[in-house]
């Protein structure tokens, strides 16, 4: 076999192997690194490349080696779920560097933080004065994990006590102009719903790069013309406006009228649509 073709047939065999090997590793492999995961990704890869590349290795041993370097994290995970103390060492720990509004100096210098970084790690949390956090630890992955004082995190509906309505994920029903019929049904909609929808929006299946369906059942496109306008739902804003338009007229009638029992139909009715309008103002205000 010409040398050429060799290295060909041991470098696909190579990105299958360890694509497998990866698969079989997780997905921490490829995202939070520990100090084994860290080391052994360098080290089956260069095992990989050299094995690929040095024709006169055996191919077999390459296999052995990569397969011993990605026993010994796949090992390590197991042992860490049974002993914190094993986890802590392998893994690492949190380092606290902000304790209520308070830089932590010699934490920053254990692990050779400079306050430059420290900052820069802060800005990419929106975060600009360090007295502004109640307290910040440095992950044994390297993020930094920030907790605003409370005066200075957002508004939450919680904190005004309102009510809002629970939003539950978005269905992709169309993608690439094609109908997905999964998630139609999941949602418990037909395809003749969705032609429907379409038609409102004057567009075709064809046109549609993406469609999604929200919570509320109102669908979403994005079309393959960008320059092409496509008007956002209005049927909860139409029926919050049909709703206050009626509460309205309630109370113009309890005006006009001089009829002491229409005067009190009326204002009690239109209270009790007012209440309701608050209740569904959260779900229904567009």
């Amino acid at each position: 076999m010409p040398e050429w073709l060799d290295i060909a047939v041991r470098s696909i065999f190579f990105v299958v192997f360890l694509f497998f090997i990866t698969k079989w590793l997780g997905k921490k492999q490829i995202s939070e690194l520990s100090f084994f995961e860290y080391v052994t990704g360098i080290s089956i890869g260069s095992i990989g490349a050299e094995v690929a590349m040095g024709l006169e290795r055996n191919i077999f041993h390459g296999i052995i080696g990569i397969v011993i370097f990605a026993a010994i994290p796949f090992l390590s995970g197991l042992l860490s779920l049974k002993s914190k103390k094993f986890r802590d060492f392998v893994k690492g720990t949190g380092t606290v560097f902000i304790k209520d509004g308070k830089i932590m100096e010699d934490n920053l210098k254990k692990e050779r933080y400079t306050t430059d970084e420290l900052l820069e790690l802060l800005r990419k949390k929106d975060v600009y004065q360090v007295s502004d956090v109640e307290f910040a630890v440095l992950e044994a992955t390297g993020d930094l994990s920030v907790m605003l004082k409370k005066e200075n995190q957002p508004l939450t509906a919680k904190d005004l006590n309102l009510t809002v309505a629970s939003i539950k994920e978005p269905q992709t029903v169309i993608m690439d102009g094609v109908i997905m019929d999964e998630p139609l049904a999941t949602i418990g909609r037909s395809r003749a719903w969705l032609h429907t929808e379409l038609e409102k929006l004057g567009v075709t299946v064809e046109n549609v790069f993406l469609g999604q369906v929200n919570s509320y059942g109102e669908l979403t496109v994005d079309l393959f013309d960008d320059q092409l306008q496509v008007a956002s739902p209005q049927e909860r804003p139409l029926i919050l406006s049909t709703m206050k338009k009626c509460q309205a007229d309630l109370e113009l009638f309890a005006l006009g009228t001089e009829s002491k029992e229409a005067k009190q139909m009326y204002s009690k009715n239109s209270e009790k649509l007012q209440e309701a309008i608050d209740k569904v103002m959260p779900i229904l205000k567009g």
